[in-house]
C-alpha cells in the first residue's frame, strides 16, 4: 500500500533521509521543525530532534495530517502533555540502551577510583600518591528500575563480581540475570544494604522526588548515587547535602535543574562527578535510531501497529 503523504525525517541531519529513502510507497523530505516547510501540510510522521525539543502546541497547526510523533529519546515527560489529539507518541526505547549503560558502568567506576582526582593530578604534572581506591567488586549494587536499561546495566554489572538487586514498580519473578525482581514497596528495606544506587526509572508522577532525604538516609556511610535516570527523580538539595557532609558520593548524568547554571552547588560539592546529560550521545544511537525510525515508517505505512507507543 502507497500512502499518498511522505513521511517527515525531523532532524537537521540530511544523512538520516539517505539511509531511509529506500523504502517503498515513502517520501522522506528532511525538516527540523525549527521553522515552517513548504511540505508540512502532508506529513504524516514526525521524527523530532535528539537534543533539541520542539513545542507541539507551534508545532501542530503546520501539520494537519500528523499521526505520528516518533522521539528520538527514551523520555518522554516533557512532550506527553501537549500530545494533539489523535496523534501517537513513540518514545525511542531501545535506541540508547546500549549507550546509556556503558555510561552507567563508566560514571560508577570513575567516582569508586576517583578518576576526577587523577585527571586534576594529571593537569598538573601531579603524580598523586597511591592510596587504596574502592573497588567495584564485591559492592552490594542495587538497580532501581528493570525496563530495557536497566536490564543492559544489570548485564553489564554482573561480571564485575558484585551482588545485584532490582526493584520495578511491582514484584515478579527473576530472568536469568537476577533471581527476582523486588517491588518499589521495598525499596527503603533495600537500600540500607546498597553500596551503590544506580536510579534508571522514567520521571512520572510515582517516581519524581523518590530519591529524597529519608530514602538517602538509609543508604550506608559512603555510599554511591548514580543517576542516568531523570534529575527529578532525585531530591537535588537532599543528595548535595549528604555528599557536602561527606557521607555519601554522587555520580550524575542528569540533573536538576538542567542543564546546571554556572554557579550551582552541584559543580563544586565533594564527591559529586557531573557529565552533561550524554547517556544516550555515541555512535551506538545512530544505526539503532535509524532501525526504528524504519520500522515505524513501514508500519504506518501497511497500517500495522507501531510499538514503544506511550499515550495508550
Amino acid at each position: 500500500m502507497t500512502p499518498s503523504l511522505p513521511v517527515v525525517i525531523s532532524v537537521p541531519d540530511p544523512s538520516y533521509a539517505a539511509p531511509l529513502g529506500d523504502i517503498d510507497g515513502v517520501e522522506v523530505v528532511v525538516w527540523d521543525l525549527s521553522s515552517p516547510h513548504p511540505r508540512a501540510a502532508e506529513v504524516r510522521l514526525v521524527v523530532t530532534p535528539y537534543l533539541n525539543s520542539v513545542s507541539l502546541p507551534d508545532l501542530a497547526p503546520q501539520v494537519p495530517a500528523l499521526e505520528v510523533i516518533q522521539l528520538q529519546s527514551a523520555g518522554y515527560d516533557h512532550y506527553i502533555a501537549n500530545v494533539p489529539p489523535d496523534v501517537t507518541l513513540c518514545n525511542a526505547a531501545g535506541v540508547h540502551d546500549a549507550s546509556t549503560a556503558e555510561l552507567a558502568l563508566t560514571l560508577t567506576l570513575a567516582s569508586l577510583r576517583d578518576l576526577p582526582e587523577f585527571v586534576t593530578a594529571q593537569a598538573s604534572s601531579h603524580w598523586s600518591a597511591t592510596t587504596i581506591r574502592p573497588a567495584l567488586a564485591d559492592k552490594r549494587v542495587l538497580v532501581l528500575g528493570y525496563g530495557h536499561v536497566g536490564r543492559e546495566i544489570v548485564s553489564r554489572l554482573v561480571p564485575f563480581e558484585v551482588e545485584v538487586t532490582v526493584v520495578a514498580s511491582r514484584a515478579r519473578a527473576g530472568d536469568d540475570l537476577v533471581p527476582q525482581v523486588h517491588g518499589i514497596d521495598e525499596l527503603p528495606e533495600l537500600a540500607a544494604a546498597a553500596d551503590v544506587l544506580v536510579v534508571i526509572v522514567p520521571l512520572n508522577d510515582a517516581t519524581r522526588g523518590l530519591v529524597d532525604a529519608e530514602l538517602l538516609a538509609r543508604l550506608p556511610d559512603a555510599a554511591l548515587i548514580v543517576n542516568v535516570a531523570r534529575g527529578p527523580v532525585v531530591v537535588t538539595d537532599d543528595l548535595l547535602a549528604e555528599c557536602a557532609s561527606g557521607r555519601l558520593h554522587a555520580a550524575l548524568d542528569v540533573t536538576d535543574p538542567e542543564p546546571l547554571p554556572e554557579d550551582h552547588p552541584a559543580w563544586t560539592t565533594p564527591g559529586v562527578l557531573v557529565t552533561p546529560h550524554v547517556g544516550g550521545a555515541t555512535t551506538a544511537m545512530r544505526p539503532r535510531a535509524l532501525a526504528l525510525i524504519r520500522r515505524q515508517v513501514e508500519a504506518l505505512r501497511d497500517g500495522e501497529p507501531l510499538v514503544n507507543v506511550v499515550n495508550g
